[in-house]
């Protein structure tokens, strides 16, 4: 947000919502929160509507992270079987805390698949108390917001945007961690990149622009925008010399860029808003 200009009149749209670490730093009024994976589109949902609550999610994880540290990782396996039939909220939630390296990954018939991260103890009172208070958080943030949470193809949310709306763009990295929920190709980026860019509305993208080994080719064909990079460290990777620093672009429509500024002189204020997420 220090690097976008945007008015916040029309709605805040994600058509690749993720995590919603963005959505919920960002704060809008009005939103579209898209996203392909029915299970992350469930948990907000249901945390939106107010049918799952702070109190179920500290009963869930205290009451199931006992049952892991008596049984250890078979009862891992035996929560993933389950969310597997039943795709219940809660359970995708505690697989998320207790899969190797936070890693959310299904295999082609939608199973998540992530393997245990072999701490049985994984959900001690504080972790748990954690856990709880940034779902409160999250509650508190979406109060009284107009916020509409869709499973569905990102053409589609981005068929609505209107000229008051803005664009936020965090489609899966070509070229690196294609798979996510379902298959993402150098197709489905190309088509992206087309129907984005004459959009009547402002948007910014993210996307990875290089490594000591490589760069990406891609970002040539996205014309008329602004492109702001931060080096940024990845944690995630099956072994240590998979995690290594990368060049992280943000592509942003001209006239909604923000002016360049010097990181010294931002107030305390901003920095301790940055902090809280």
């Amino acid at each position: 947000m220090e690097n976008i200009q945007w008015g916040g009149h029309g709605r805040w749209i994600e058509p690749f919502l993720g995590s919603g670490v963005v959505l919920f730093s960002v704060q809008p009024k009005r939103a579209i929160a898209n996203d392909v994976n029915p299970h992350i589109i469930a948990f907000y949902q249901k945390l939106y509507d107010g049918s799952l609550t702070p109190a179920m999610v500290r009963e869930h994880l205290t009451r199931e992270g006992k049952s892991l540290l008596a049984e250890g990782e078979d009862y891992y396996y035996e929560i993933r079987k389950r969310f597997n039939r039943n795709a219940e909220p809660l359970d995708f939630l505690f697989l998320s805390r207790a899969c190797f390296n936070g890693v959310m990954r299904f295999n082609k018939k939608g199973e998540f698949n992530v393997p245990f991260c072999r701490k049985p103890d994984r959900f001690r009172r504080a972790y748990v108390t954690k856990i709880v208070n940034q779902v409160s958080n999250l509650c508190k943030i979406m109060k009284g917001k107009e916020w509409e949470f869709r499973v569905g193809d990102w053409r589609q949310c981005l068929a609505e945007s209107g000229n008051d709306d803005f664009v936020y763009l965090d489609p899966p990295y070509i070229g690196r961690h294609a798979d996510y929920y379902n298959q993402w190709s150098g197709r489905d980026a190309t088509d992206l990149a087309h129907i984005v860019q004459p959009l009547p509305c402002g948007f910014a993208l993210s996307m990875w622009k290089e490594n000591r080994y490589r760069s990406n080719s891609y970002l040539a064909s996205w014309n008329g925008v602004e492109q702001r990079t931060m080096t940024h460290f990845y944690h995630v990777g099956s072994t240590e010399s998979l995690r290594n620093s990368m060049e992280e672009a943000l592509l942003i429509k001209q006239g909604y860029e923000a002016p360049l500024f010097d990181r010294d002189e931002i107030s305390s204020d901003a920095v301790q808003m940055s902090m809280a997420f």
